[in-house]
């Protein structure tokens, strides 16, 4: 769900009005948010910790204070010197100087910087100290490349309209505290939040945006399925897929690797003749290869999903209209399937329900004119043809009819290159073999892929920019498993009666 700046005063208004004080809130917020960042950076490394006068300074204390206690050392900048900040954030203050120093460790960790100056009622361009305060922040990260984590927003960020104004923190990762904003869900945010991370409080919300919601953990474990002691291959799918063409094998691999590494129980991967010897001779050894001469050939393997149009080229166009508007079976569309829907003169409206169409902005800007904000699109072109559409790019969006339209947190700019779509096809197949619906394999088949993207990075010890797409694709496992051990660090915050599930999304 989505919160506007007054939706969100107005919560926290009501829930401090009584007896409940804001302070063991604070203490939960920094103690989670400090650990969202030593989940990306588990060694101690240094921080500079960047501290305006309100409430938003006193969280990234207690940050700060978490941090020290797990070896880091922290420099302090006060935008308005220690006599400027609130009385909240003053107690922060003396517990930080409390906190034992920590017994002497090597520090391989990065140079990380905090972003604690405005909170969110923050708007317009940036002034006086807190201009300073940016400033600095944002060129100790050019030149340093340092990593920014933004504590629930970035400073300068309209939280309602997520327009930046001049001045504002660019950040790599920012701390969503209770629930994302309104703003975050805009294109021209983007660049500003970076990696978007929940940082759940229990504070009541009685009016919010629950149509849209972006991809967080919290809601997305229960929909993995687990699978009984007694499951087998025939329970885990059989996803064929129909890929490659002289020139771009290497799509029929992706796509096999996707589905492979998310658990597709059997993966037919049906390509031209032509290429078959090199096929059969590159993918994993789990994977049927199978030469067809046509798309009915193909047709007839034994199938519960279809992921077909990485790589295929012009082969078959002809067949393969009428099998994207005809067959009964779930499919797939990518790529070249995107391009020939593009070509042909068939509305597609008449697409059956059970589609799942993965474009790229070049895809979809071939599919239709219509412009504007992504996620806008998105939805009112799901809505339109009837299927579920998955709008890749650093904040891919999934809408289906009667469905929340859902943002992707994960991933990172390392991932613009060629083949991870080829990869998302693949999970996605092998996630609706295993019975999931198409909407929540979109979902969870694009927070998949940018999280196996990062573990990529992180594990290998690589820039970003070295993430190729079959490296992204053999820590799918990791990203699995990440999924299903997730959980929340325990902290005292008093809870109300009136807070629901979905409200808090607590685990």
């Amino acid at each position: 769900m989505l919160v506007t700046c007054q939706q969100m005063s107005e919560a926290e208004a009501r829930l401090f009005s009584g007896n409940i004080s804001p302070e063991p809130y604070m203490d939960a917020a920094g103690l989670r948010c400090a650990h969202a960042i030593q989940s990306f950076f588990p060694d101690p490394g240094h921080a500079e910790v960047f501290c305006g006068k309100g409430n938003n300074g006193g969280d990234a204390l207690v940050v700060a204070r978490w941090l020290k206690r797990s070896g880091w050392s922290v420099r302090f900048h006060f935008s308005h010197g220690l006599q400027g900040i609130s009385e909240l954030a003053k107690r922060k203050w003396v517990e930080w100087n409390a906190e034992p120093e920590p017994a002497r460790v090597e520090r391989r960790g990065p140079t990380i910087l905090v972003d604690g100056l405005l909170g969110i009622g923050a708007t317009g361009d940036l002034r006086g100290a807190i201009r300073e305060c940016t400033d600095n922040l944002n060129l100790m990260r050019d030149e340093q490349h340092a990593t920014t984590f933004a504590i629930d927003i970035p400073t300068g960020l309209d939280a309602d309209t997520g327009e930046a104004g001049a001045g504002a923190v660019v950040a790599d990762y920012t701390l969503s505290i209770t629930a994302a904003k309104t703003g975050f869900a805009a294109d021209t945010s983007t660049n500003h939040l970076g990696r978007l991370v929940e940082i759940p409080l229990p504070i009541p919300l009685v009016e919010a945006d629950r149509s849209t919601r972006f991809l967080f953990p919290s809601h997305l474990r229960a929909r993995l399925p687990r699978r009984d002691f007694d499951f087998h291959k025939g329970s885990a799918g059989r996803v064929l897929l129909i890929a490659g063409s002289r020139g771009m094998t290497g799509a029929g691999v992706l796509s096999t690797l996707g589905a492979s590494h998310t658990g597709a129980g059997l993966t037919t991967l049906c390509v031209p003749e032509e290429i078959y010897p090199v096929l059969a001779a590159t993918v994993s050894a789990e994977i049927m290869v199978r030469p067809v001469a046509s798309l009915k050939e193909a047709l007839d393997m034994p199938h519960d999903v279809i992921g077909i149009g990485p790589g295929l080229g012009n082969t078959w166009e002809d067949e393969l209209t009428e099998v994207l508007f005809s067959h009964p079976k779930p499919i797939v569309v990518d790529a070249d399937a995107l391009n020939q829907l593009s070509r042909c003169e068939r509305d597609l409206e008449n697409l059956p329900s059970a589609r799942l169409l993965t474009p790229h902005p070049g895809e979809l800007s071939r599919l239709t004119s219509l412009t504007g904000p992504r996620v806008e699109i998105t939805r009112s072109l799901a809505e339109r043809w009837g299927v579920t559409l998955l709008h890749k790019g650093s904040r891919t969006v999934v809408a289906t009819p009667g469905e929340k339209t859902e943002i992707n947190t994960t991933g990172h700019p390392g991932m613009a290159s060629g083949g991870m779509g080829d990869v998302l096809t693949g999970i996605c197949a092998a996630l609706i073999g295993q019975g999931l619906s198409l909407h929540d394999s979109a979902a969870l088949g694009s927070w998949l892929l940018g999280k196996a993207a990062e573990i990529a990075r992180d594990q290998n010890d690589i820039a970003a920019r070295s993430v190729t797409a079959p490296l992204a694709a053999h820590h799918l496992g990791h990203a699995l498993a990440d999924l299903q051990q997730w959980s929340l660090p325990e902290a005292q915050v008093p809870t109300s009666s009136t807070v629901s599930s979905e409200d808090s999304e607590e685990p």
